[in-house]
Formats: structure tokens, sequence, C-alpha cells
């Protein structure tokens, strides 16, 4: 009687135990599709957002160039050096992108919009910072500013990519303007930033979180071609 108790008790615990482990399992393989679940949706969100980035981008890009070819405001003026410079159009529509920074060496494609407008935010857009110039205003310097990171909004997530010499590109009224970074350095992140830069150059910076370090921001000088 008491070998056959035991036997029983043997039996409970071993149905215990497989109810234990069927439960972890349960639970892990739950934690495992919620994390997949997670992870996909904020690629689709990206995805979401680069298809409509790129289909805004496409839509500025015919239109800027339609408006510079109609528009006596956006007529080409030579510099004494034989530099052709893009003037402004009188008039900017918000709804739209001010212009497109491109880096061909991270895979980079993405608007950015006047400061003026409401979509310049840098919770939803590369943000074009206060006192920027665009790149038709000769010695000007335009700033932009993103998240880096692995969120589906960090558009500047690889910029720790770049070097000196690297390329990046701005499209601005219908025309593509090439710049050559020249300077690469961080600075406490303080919510103020330095920029050091050459002030007979036309210029683009442009900001960034300092990959793996919390406590500084990158700052990359790049200077008209």
């Amino acid at each position: 009687m008491q070998m056959l108790n035991q036997r029983q008790d043997n039996n409970n615990k071993k149905i215990k135990s497989g109810l234990r482990k069927s439960q972890l399992l349960l639970i892990g393989s739950f934690l495992v599709f919620i994390g997949f679940f997670v992870l996909t949706i904020n690629h689709l969100l990206f995805l979401k957002d680069q298809v409509y980035a790129n289909m805004k981008i496409a839509m500025m890009d015919m239109e800027s160039v339609e408006e510079v070819a109609s528009s006596p405001d956006a007529a080409p003026a030579v510099g004494d050096d034989g530099t052709v410079y893009q003037q402004s159009s009188a008039e900017i529509d918000y709804s739209k992108y001010a212009g497109v920074l491109e880096i061909p060496k991270i895979g980079l494609k993405r608007g950015f919009y006047n400061t003026n407008s409401k979509y310049n935010t840098i919770q939803y857009n590369v943000s074009t910072i206060k006192g920027s110039t665009m790149p038709d205003v000769e010695n000007g310097n335009l700033m932009l500013m993103a998240h880096s990171g692995d969120a589906y909004i960090s558009f500047f997530a690889y910029l720790y990519r770049l070097k000196i010499g690297d390329s990046a590109y701005v499209t601005y009224n219908g025309v593509k303007y090439q710049y050559k970074i020249v300077n690469i350095y961080t600075v406490p992140k303080t919510g103020k930033v330095a920029i050091y830069r050459n002030y007979n150059r036309t210029t683009l910076t442009m900001i960034t979180c300092t990959k793996n370090d919390d406590t500084t921001q990158t700052v990359y000088i790049a200077e008209l071609v």
C-alpha cells in the first residue's frame, strides 16, 4: 500500500513538472511572438513612411523643376568666379518638402521642410534648424538634424558610417547640389551645439546623437563642391 502511494506521488510530481514545463514553454512562445510582432510592426511603419516620403519627393522634384522653368524669380545668377547660383523662388508651398537630402553611401534619401512649416519637426522628419539658409545662398549654412538609433524615425541612424571626403547631395528648387564632408566632431549634449565651419564656404551641417554615447552629439560639416 505504501509503495502504491509513493508511486502515485511520483506520478503526480511528474504531471506537475510536465505542466510547469508546458506553461513555461507557452509563456516563452508568447513572448517570442510579441517580440516578433513588435519588430514587424516597426519595420512595416518604416517601409510605409519611406514609400510616402519617396512619393512626396517625386512630386516635389517634378513641380520644382516646372516652377524654376516658369518663374523669372528663379532664374540662375552667375557669380564673379563663374559659379552658377540658383535663386530662391518668391513663394514656397509649405505643404511640400522644401528640399531633399541624399547620401548614397548610407542609402539615405529624405525630404525636409522649411523652418516655418508645421511639418518641420524632428519627431516625424529630418528637421531644418532655425537660422538655416538654403543651398542657393552663397556662404550660407543649411543645418539639418534627425534622430539616430533603431526607431523608424531615426533617419540619421547610419551617419556614423560617414568619413571625411564622403558626398552628400541636396536637391532644392530643381537643382542638385553636391557637398563633401570636411569635418566630423562631437559636442556635449547640453542643448546647444557649436558649429565650426569656414564662413567663406557654402555649408551643409548635419547633427545627430553619437552612436553608443548618450552624452554627446556628432556634427558633420560638409562644403559645397
